[in-house]
């Protein structure tokens, strides 16, 4: 057993079951952006989160103690930038970028995120930096979000 297998499992158990990741993580008590990223294996969860992941995936006792174990962090390999910003954001896109994409199809339905019409956004908020993007989902895929087309 692994933490990939892991992941394996709690992915096809997700899309068996239909689950959403928002759904998941408001069991959890976390955002849905911190819980996939757990889900996905990019995370730790402490045991009692494992305990409610394991209850939703079906999974063993030795499947949930993997969840508790820190990760390996990167999904995407690739060559490493060496500016310590632009890094930053390689490690970000390394570690939340299957986050994202999931999220993204997830919710858009399949199709790509345009870096060229596209908004970034970077604000100061107190002492954070605020870093945010919009892009415009082309209507051949995009899907029309149940409770904007009057569905449940």
């Amino acid at each position: 057993m692994s933490r990939e297998q892991v992941t394996d499992k709690i992915v096809a158990t997700k899309v068996r079951q239909g689950l959403k990741w928002a759904d998941v993580a408001a069991k959890v008590g976390l955002s849905k952006e911190w819980v996939t990223a757990a889900c996905l294996g990019q995370m730790t969860l402490n045991a009692q989160q494992a305990a409610v992941i394991g209850e939703i995936f079906s999974l063993s006792e030795q499947e949930r103690k993997w969840l508790t174990v820190v990760p390996y962090k990167g999904s995407l390999p690739t060559t490493v930038p060496t500016d310590p910003l632009i890094y930053r954001f390689y490690e970000l896109v390394n570690v939340y970028g299957t986050t994202i994409k999931e999220l993204i199809h997830e919710e858009f339905g399949d199709g790509i995120m345009s870096a060229i019409d596209f908004t970034l956004v970077l604000k100061r908020e107190a002492d954070r930096r605020v870093i945010g993007c919009a892009s415009p989902c082309p209507a051949s895929s995009c899907r029309t979000r149940p409770t904007e087309a009057g569905g449940g």
